[in-house]
């Protein structure tokens, strides 16, 4: 970029992203970026591309990465430099234990300036260690060939703005290249499971019918209604069918629950993975092989077998609808079905794997399962939900909506998309019950350390963002999840953490039954 102004610097980014096909764009606006983002502004203005613009950098990356997971195309985020830049490492993380394409467009002073006390200037090349890192934009296409997340840092010289005519070609082509792949034939005579955790090909579907395998769907799988999904999968396999498996093969990124964790990570059993090991939920033994995709012979497989997995399911799913603790994620899977569900971590998506029904039609998907943390959650909704169409509701915990609150900070000139955030809130960190630290061992410290109740008012959150709020019954709310929004609205459902922890008892026992 010698001799290069940062106006033509950015001019030729843009037109790069346009190359890549890349159709939605976000920007956390600075200084040092400036030229960057009149580029996009006249981008946007041509209609080359649709630009996002958010004040907080951290909400900015997660609405990037709910683009780009929905619309799977690479969507860039832009910042300028110092603190700004740090601010993404939460979604890119993310990005990277799920392989999504994001790309962070961080722009910095230029690299005489390291080392110095210039403002706003720090080391920002390699501040992502594991994520691809480039700093020419000639190299960006090799870069994202791989898929994942992509770190472009970019040195920008004043003059950073100049009052220039912005013009873009819109190209048709990409430059990314489909990768080659490794198929395993398996033989379809043993006993075998499939686990399917998130984002898992959605192919395997018609290989396990044809195989005779039940498949363990995991809610953001994309094969919950595949025609030998199994419902209730981590509870039967807490019953005696566990001891007849005799090979498994899991997809995508099982990490939901210990039963299959545990599963996984045998020895004794021959696993074939289909991923590679960043993948895999625990470290692989020598009974573990990794492919990219799988295809099977033999005939058909034991009939018996897969019969015997959905009926334990079933039995289990039919008992456990009647638990009133399951009537919010019962009313909003059924309320988005053939839409878009995005699902928070902790509780809710547990609660959704358990009652959500199986071999049926059901909603797309999607949650946060590469970290499973609760960062970001409203705006990988909200971008997921302007990357889709039709009916987009998303479901989560008190604490992931307090979490993410700053993804309610959109500019009234902003794009925004109509969905519905149901918040499960029992005023904290209700997982915790289920856990080891719900013993009444931990009881006198539990509540300040795990429980962690806040007490906010999450009507008046809503109001200072001007974002529609209502309190409803979760007996009420599949008649208000029937009413399609305009814009955000957020429905607000309490319930009480008391019982969580008897209730999974309940849940472990119905395996033995």
């Amino acid at each position: 970029m010698t001799g290069e102004s940062a106006v033509e610097t950015a001019r030729r980014l843009v037109a790069t992203l346009l190359a890549q096909e890349v159709s939605d764009a976000v920007l956390s606006p600075g200084s040092r970026s400036g030229p960057i983002a009149l580029a996009l502004h006249a981008a946007d203005d041509q209609g080359l591309i649709r630009l996002h613009v958010r004040v907080d950098e951290r909400e900015a990356g997660y609405l990037a990465l709910g683009l780009a997971k929905a619309s799977g195309r690479l969507t860039p985020v832009i910042t300028t430099s110092g603190t700004a830049v740090a601010n993404l490492h939460p979604a890119l993380l993310e990005a990277l234990h799920s392989r999504i394409p994001v790309l962070a467009v961080t722009a910095d002073r230029p690299s005489h300036l390291r080392g110095t006390g210039a403002n706003q200037t720090t080391v920002q090349p390699g501040l992502f260690p594991g994520i691809t890192f480039t700093d020419r934009i000639t190299g960006l296409a090799g870069a994202v060939r791989g898929g994942g997340p992509v770190h472009l840092n970019v040195e920008l010289d004043e003059p950073l703005v100049e009052s220039v005519s912005w013009k873009f070609p819109q190209n048709s082509w990409s430059m990314n290249t489909p990768a080659a792949g490794r198929t395993q034939t398996l033989e379809t005579g043993p006993r075998t499971l499939l686990v399917a955790g998130d984002g898992a090909d959605p192919a395997l579907a018609a290989v396990a019918q044809q195989a005779g395998w039940p498949i363990l769907a995991e809610p953001s799988s994309g094969l919950r209604g595949a025609p030998t999904a199994v419902a209730c999968g981590r509870v039967v396999l807490g019953g005696r069918l566990i001891e007849r498996v005799e090979r498994i093969v899991s997809a995508g990124h099982p990490t939901l629950s210990r039963p299959v964790t545990n599963l996984l990570t045998r020895t004794n059993l021959p696993t074939v993975h289909v991923g590679d090991a960043s993948t895999f939920p625990g470290v692989p033994g020598a009974n573990v092989t990794f492919a990219d995709r799988i295809s099977v012979r033999g005939g058909t497989g034991d009939e018996s077998w897969l019969r015997s997995w959905i009926q334990a399911g079933d039995r289990i799913q039919n008992a456990l609808l009647q638990a009133e603790q399951f009537t919010v994620a019962d009313a909003v899977w059924k309320a988005a079905t053939r839409g878009l569900l995005v699902l928070g971590s902790s509780n809710v998506v547990r609660d959704v794997d358990l009652v959500a029904p199986v071999r049926a039609p059901g909603p797309r998907v999607l949650a946060n399962r590469g970290l499973a943390g609760i960062d970001g959650t409203v705006s990988t909704a909200i971008g997921a939900a302007l990357a889709s169409y039709g009916r987009a509701i998303a479901l989560m915990g008190d604490l992931t909506f307090l979490h993410g609150a700053n993804g309610l900070l959109i500019g009234p000139i902003e794009p925004r998309p109509d969905l519905t955030i149901v918040v499960l809130n029992d005023d904290g960190g209700g997982i915790f019950h289920t856990l080891e630290q719900g013993s009444p061992d931990y009881s006198l410290a539990f509540e300040r350390v795990f429980g962690t109740p806040t007490r906010t008012k999450i009507d008046a959150l809503c109001a200072a963002h001007g974002v529609k709020h209502r309190l409803v019954e979760a007996g009420q709310l599949a008649a208000y999840l029937s009413r399609a929004p305009v814009g955000i609205e957020v429905l607000e459902v309490q319930v009480t953490r008391a019982g969580r922890r008897a209730l999974q008892s309940v849940v472990s026992g119905l395996a033995a039954v």
